[in-house]
C-alpha cells in the first residue's frame, strides 16, 4: 500500500527529470495587495508549500512579497503562474513571462511551474506562448512548463511544435460535479500532472445533500471532504480562501480516508461537464 497521505506529500513530474510538487496548493485567485500576502504568509504557516497564482490574478508581486516576509526557505515552496495572452512578437512574450518570474522570485529567481493559461483561439499564439515557455525552462527560470484549460486535441497539436512533450501539468476545473473523465484519461496515460483547480466548486455545490451526507459521516465540512477527494483522486487540489480559519481547515483533510462507496457516492455526482471556458479558483 502507498504511504498515508500527509500535507508533506507529493505528487512526482515523470517527464521533469523525477523532480515533484507538493499534492495539496494554495490558489490566489481574486487576493490583492495585501490581503494576498497575509493570505498567503498564513497558508505557509500551517504547513502548505505549493502557491498557484498567474498573471491575470495580478498578484504575482504580493506572492513574491510573501515569500521574502515568510520564515519559509524559498527552496521548500513550489510556486506557480501563468500567462494568458501571446503578443504576436516571440521577444515581447518572453519578456513578459520573465516578467512573471521576477516578480516572484527576484532577478535571480526562478518558478516552480509555468503554465500557460489558456488554449484560446489560434494555433499561433499557443505555439508562441510554449515557445517562450521552453524557453525560461531551458535557462532554468522555470523549473517545469504545463498548460491550463487545454483539451486533447490542444494537447495532440502540441506534438507539432513543443521539444518539451507531454507538458509537465494540465491544470483543469476539477471536482465531482465537473470530472471530465476522457481528458483526465488522457493526462494519465500520457504522465501528465493534474492539477484540480475550483476543487471546491466555486462554493456552488457545498451544500448539495449528498455531499452533506459524506461530510457528516466523517465529521468533517463539505469542503474539506471535497479536498480529500480531489487527493483521492489522484489530482493536486488548489484550493484557495483570504480567511485564516479555512486557509487551516482546508488543509486538515489528512486524518481521514474516503472510503470505496464515498468515493463511489461521489463519482455519481458528475454532470459531464468540461470545465470552465476561463480560468478561476475556488472560494
Amino acid at each position: 500500500m502507498p504511504p498515508p497521505l500527509t500535507i508533506h506529500s507529493t505528487a512526482s513530474l515523470p517527464n521533469n527529470n523525477h523532480s515533484s510538487l507538493p499534492r495539496l496548493g494554495f490558489g490566489v485567485y481574486q487576493l490583492y495587495g495585501q490581503a494576498c500576502t497575509q493570505a498567503v504568509l498564513a497558508a505557509l504557516d500551517v504547513g502548505y508549500r505549493h502557491i498557484d497564482s498567474a498573471q491575470l490574478y495580478r498578484n504575482e508581486s504580493e506572492v513574491g512579497a510573501a515569500m521574502l516576509q515568510s520564515p519559509v526557505e524559498r527552496e521548500a515552496v513550489f510556486l506557480t503562474t501563468k500567462m494568458l495572452h501571446a503578443t504576436g512578437d516571440a521577444e515581447k512574450t518572453y519578456a513578459s513571462a520573465l516578467d512573471s518570474v521576477r516578480k516572484l522570485g527576484g532577478d535571480s529567481g526562478y518558478v516552480d511551474l509555468f503554465l500557460v493559461h489558456v488554449p484560446g483561439r489560434s494555433r499561433e499564439a499557443r505555439e508562441e506562448l510554449w515557445k517562450a515557455l521552453e524557453r525560461l525552462h531551458g535557462e532554468g527560470k522555470a523549473k517545469a512548463i504545463g498548460v491550463s484549460n487545454f483539451r486533447v486535441q490542444h494537447l495532440q497539436e502540441m506534438k507539432d511544435y513543443a521539444n518539451v512533450w507531454p507538458p509537465h501539468v494540465n491544470q483543469l476545473e476539477l471536482h465531482p460535479w465537473c470530472q471530465q473523465r476522457e481528458l483526465v484519461q488522457f493526462c494519465r496515460d500520457n504522465d501528465i500532472v493534474l492539477q484540480a483547480y475550483s476543487p471546491l466548486s466555486c462554493g456552488e455545490y457545498l451544500g448539495d445533500e449528498t455531499l452533506a451526507r459524506v461530510a457528516s459521516k466523517h465529521g468533517k465540512s463539505p469542503a474539506q471532504v471535497l479536498i480529500r477527494y480531489g487527493l483521492q483522486k489522484n489530482w493536486v487540489p488548489l484550493p484557495k480562501s483570504g480567511n485564516p480559519d479555512r486557509i487551516r481547515q482546508n488543509a486538515d483533510v489528512f486524518d481521514f480516508i474516503l472510503d470505496d462507496d464515498d468515493m463511489e457516492t461521489l463519482d455519481g455526482l458528475d454532470q459531464g461537464a468540461t470545465g470552465a471556458l476561463f480560468p478561476a479558483n475556488s472560494k
